[in-house]
């Protein structure tokens, strides 16, 4: 059974930094694999904050791109997600979301597709 754990959420000034951690369970990390951080905050949409492709390129929301950088480490099992110049706008509970790609090495790492932890808080304050 895959597990996802994320940590590293907290609450910081704006301004701050975290990192997020993401260690998986019962999966093996590969470079092909298909690799994301969302966030949701109640009555709003998820959103893809970034992302890991199949190809190992990097993609990244307009709302952190330039603050924030998502990595893997294979030898750990652990994707991370560096969150630096942090805004209040930014608070919402922050998922990691992994998934082996599709045909043709397309990427959906939604549920049932990928699986995903069960989340942490981040809270910034102005």
């Amino acid at each position: 059974q895959v597990q996802l754990q994320e940590s590293g959420g907290g609450s910081v000034h704006a301004g701050g930094s975290l990192r997020l951690s993401c260690v998986a369970s019962g999966y093996t990390f590969s470079n092909d694999d298909c690799m994301a951080w969302i966030r949701q905050t109640p009555g709003k949409e998820r959103e893809e904050v970034a992302s890991i492709g199949s190809d190992g390129s990097t993609t990244y929301a307009d709302s952190v791109k330039g603050r924030f950088t998502i990595s893997q480490d294979n030898a750990k099992n652990t994707l991370f997600l560096q969150m630096n110049s942090l805004k209040p706008e930014d608070t919402a509970m922050y998922y990691c979301e992994i998934a082996p790609p599709l045909g043709g090495g397309n990427c959906y790492t939604r549920p049932p597709f990928g699986w995903r932890g069960q989340g942490t808080q981040v809270t910034v304050s102005s």
